[in-house]
């Protein structure tokens, strides 16, 4: 990051941690970066590994800050944003917590400057894509403010109409659950075959990257690409085949529409 930004960070978990080492290797300072974190294990261990400087509950320290990256869990969001209230004036509030809506978080604190952002858990190794949506109160360079510290660990994709997002946690943020599953499947089928576990996972974790790569990188369809490997008769086609006759595409848009519904009914529980 080029312009000097504060940023608090509420919650020290995984995604936190990942953030602050992404915004480091980025150019910020670690002398701007501060995490409140209740668990005194976890303060310590964020201050040894990253330099910055750790809380155990809201001061008026928070008032110093930019930037508030809400990065709690959603049953405790609406608890947290209460402490939080008295010290929030002007900054830039960035919701990490799936399922809350922009709005409520804005009722809670008493402000309208806020991004809500669905990451997912790639952006532990920086290969993460966030979608990100804005009240209407955050101005252009609150945007760019968010965007570079969601694109510290990965890709971003903005939507105009924030609803998306519930359908942006179903496919990108709960995905590599349906990523691992689909890995995890492959590896047992492989060892039923007759591989070792460690065949197997070599085997199936490779596809996985090389494939997404290749879809990444193709300005072809997916579709067209899928094609290319299936040779009628072949291997691939008689895989295929099985999969068409058990309806698992079918399957995989149930998931999701289940994570959908489940994010919906998260911002109207937890939204209260």
């Amino acid at each position: 990051m080029t312009d000097r930004v504060r940023i608090a960070f509420i919650g020290g978990g995984n995604m936190a941690a990942a953030l602050i080492g992404g915004l480091l290797r980025s150019g910020a300072s670690a002398a701007d970066l501060l995490a409140l974190e209740i668990e005194p294990a976890r303060r310590t261990q964020l201050e040894h590994e990253f330099g910055i400087r750790t809380l155990a509950a809201t001061d008026d320290a928070l008032r110093e800050h930019d930037v508030l990256v809400l990065a709690v869990k959603p049953q405790q969001l609406k608890e947290v944003c209460a402490q939080l209230a008295p010290r929030v004036e002007r900054q830039l509030v960035v919701s990490i917590a799936a399922g809350i809506r922009a709005r409520d978080i804005a009722r809670w604190l008493g402000t309208q400057s806020i991004v809500r952002a669905m990451p997912n858990t790639p952006a532990l190794i920086a290969q993460g894509v966030t979608g990100l949506a804005a009240l209407a109160a955050v101005d252009e360079r609150e945007r760019k403010i968010a965007e570079r510290i969601l694109a510290a660990v990965g890709r971003v994709v903005w939507f105009d109409d924030e609803s998306k997002l519930d359908a942006v946690t179903a496919i990108s943020a709960s995905g590599p659950a349906y990523v691992f599953y689909f890995i995890e499947a492959l590896i047992a089928a492989g060892r039923a075959e007759g591989l070792t576990e460690a065949q197997s996972r070599e085997l199936a974790t490779a596809l996985f990257v090389g494939a997404a790569q290749l879809a990444a990188q193709s300005t072809e369809p997916v579709s067209v690409l899928r094609e290319r490997v299936t040779s009628k008769g072949g291997t691939t086609a008689a895989a295929l085949a099985s999969f068409e006759a058990d309806r698992v595409a079918a399957a995989i848009a149930r998931a999701v529409h289940a994570a959908n519904e489940r994010a919906r009914e998260m911002g109207d529980e937890f939204g209260r």
